[in-house]
């Protein structure tokens, strides 16, 4: 009769190294006590999802404050689904939101004592962990064709059963060694599966760090963890490798937490301490009725990092967002530290939401405005510059066509002690300060601006012939303004807006219509940097230039 270990070797006759051997390669780090090793494991299969992104930053945070490890590992194997280069992505873009790995997979390299980092160069461990449990009777090959997969699964439906390969349903469980090593030696095609000694009507008790303690059914699935192309499934190759890169913290999202089961009866197996897991909270969006559901990578493109670099966010300003997400207490705390060291905020995972939050643009957009306002002339020009080059030629042809003139325009109103928030991203510059552009204004259509429908024809090209002709630029603001007002009041304007309400019937308008009117025929548009400064960029001449043209109409 053939036994586990002539088994074993009938299928890995080449495999000598030993799970010892495996220990001795790879030992236990040396780190601090408390110290927690990390890894980010992406496939590559597709883009940088947020929350793939969501999750590397908590790992990366959670390394970093404690004094230990970050890495990345590559899981490829699954090779059907596998985008060429999208690994070196991945990583490429995690770098620029500064998450960078202590060791691991780097994209055209890999660097550190725990390599190879990429799973599809792992085989021949995977191979000595797996008849390992070959010889301990608890792995054994299954020649089930697709076709009697589907049989077993078209049984189960039919008696209302839990779907899989268990109990009853494992045929191939059932097969004596001898039976099994015949059919190896004849050429039949198998893969290798795990025989489970779980039952799914008993419950096993498990922490988390962010769900904390509760119960959950056992695993009974004989699940297939080597495939006949001589790669492990990604449930094994998860338990060796974390195993062995001497993981300590299994840090993902909260959709892994039904395969929990499965992990830690694996770790089990193989005699092995599992380690610690945190699931982390989904990032949720309301669809078009209202109800929650998981950010999509089919439905959303909020779900691409890609999107936000390509629409010109400033790293930091999602990183930031992101973390408001992560801890409860983040938000206070970063307008404490007015928007700024968020390195130094220390992260728990106690302070999670256990519901999944919803994506919410409208707060990156509020800290994508307070990150940009605090940059100084020469930051904000390079940034959209950079951004520019890479992602907007449209941005870069009118950066290009004047830098000088362009980083005029961003600076206005931004070395102070508060400055203005025009800008949440780069993506729409060409809209917001095309009209600076001489070009671009004499393409738009004067003669259909949004004025104030109450003021005639007449009183518009009044005001502003007034305004050409005795408003000066040569002051500051404050006297600039008080010009502004004197010919306002001299035109029948009341002097503010509160003047006005209380006796409309004695004014053509307020100040304030009279400062719109001017921002109108300057900008085309009702909402504007601070009006001086644009007067200040442009100059009296094409201030003038502009006038002319609308009274010309």
């Amino acid at each position: 009769m053939v036994s586990n270990l002539e088994l074993a070797n009938i299928i890995f006759p080449d495999v000598k190294e030993t799970l010892e051997d495996l220990e001795r390669r790879y030992p236990s780090r040396n780190l601090k006590e408390g110290a927690e090793v990390t890894r980010f494991a992406p496939s590559p299969t597709g883009f940088l999802h947020t929350g793939s992104l969501f999750t590397s930053l908590i790992c990366r945070k959670v390394a970093t404050q404690s004094g230990g490890v970050f890495y990345v590992r590559l899981e490829d194997t699954d090779t059907k689904r596998e985008i060429q280069g999208s690994g070196e992505q991945l990583l490429s873009q995690l770098k620029v939101f500064d998450i960078v790995p202590d060791e691991g997979y780097l994209g055209n390299e890999e660097k550190g004592e725990y390599a190879p980092y990429t799973q599809s160069k792992r085989a021949d461990i995977y191979r000595v962990a797996i008849k390992y449990l070959l010889e301990q009777g608890r792995a054994y090959p299954c020649f089930c064709s697709q076709s009697e997969l589907d049989e077993i699964r078209s049984k189960q439906e039919k008696m209302k059963l839990i779907p899989g390969y268990y109990g009853q349903f494992a045929k191939c469980r059932f097969l004596t060694n001898d039976e099994r090593a015949s059919r190896i030696l004849a050429g039949e095609p198998f893969v290798i599966r795990f025989k489970s000694t779980g039952n799914h009507i008993r419950k096993i008790k498990v922490n988390d760090l962010v769900h904390g303690t509760f119960e959950i059914a056992q695993n009974d699935q004989d699940i297939v963890i080597y495939k006949s192309d001589g790669l492990p499934t990604y449930h094994f190759a998860h338990c060796v490798d974390d195993h062995f890169m001497r993981t300590t913290t299994v840090i993902r999202g909260e959709e892994w937490i039904s395969s929990l089961p499965i992990h830690i009866e694996l770790f089990e197996a193989m005699g092995w301490k599992a380690p610690r897991y945190a699931h982390l909270p989904v990032i949720m969006k309301l669809d078009e009725k209202g109800n929650k559901r998981k950010l999509s990578k089919r439905l959303d493109s909020e779900a691409a990092v890609s999107y936000f670099l390509e629409d010109g966010y400033p790293a930091e300003a999602l990183i930031m967002y992101l973390m408001t997400i992560a801890n409860s207490n983040f938000e206070e705390w970063i307008f404490a530290h007015k928007f700024e060291h968020m390195e130094e905020f220390e992260f728990s995972f106690s302070k999670m939401s256990l519901e999944g939050a919803l994506f919410d643009i409208g707060k990156l957009n509020f800290f994508a405005r307070e990150i940009l306002a605090k940059k100084n002339k020469q930051e904000i020009f390079d940034m959209a510059y950079n951004y520019a080059k890479k992602y907007n030629p449209e941005l870069k042809e009118l950066i290009e066509k004047d830098p000088h003139f362009f980083a005029e325009i961003m600076n206005i109103e931004r070395e102070k002690e508060n400055p203005r928030k025009d800008y949440e991203k780069f993506g729409n510059l060409p809209e917001l300060i095309g009209f600076f552009y001489k070009e671009n204004y004499d393409q738009a259509d004067v003669s259909s601006l949004p004025f104030n429908e109450k003021f005639s024809k007449e009183v518009i090209k009044e005001v502003l012939t007034a305004l050409r002709d005795e408003l000066s630029l040569d002051n500051d603001e404050q006297s600039w303004f008080a010009n502004m007002k004197e010919i306002g009041i001299k035109l029948g304007f009341a002097a503010n807006n509160k003047e006005f309400k209380a006796n409309p019937e004695a004014f053509k308008g307020s100040i304030g219509d009279v400062a719109e009117i001017l921002r109108i025929s300057l900008t085309t548009k009702k909402n504007s940097p601070n009006l001086y400064y644009v007067m200040k960029v442009l100059g009296k001449e094409e201030c003038d230039r502009r006038i002319n043209k609308i009274l010309s109409i």
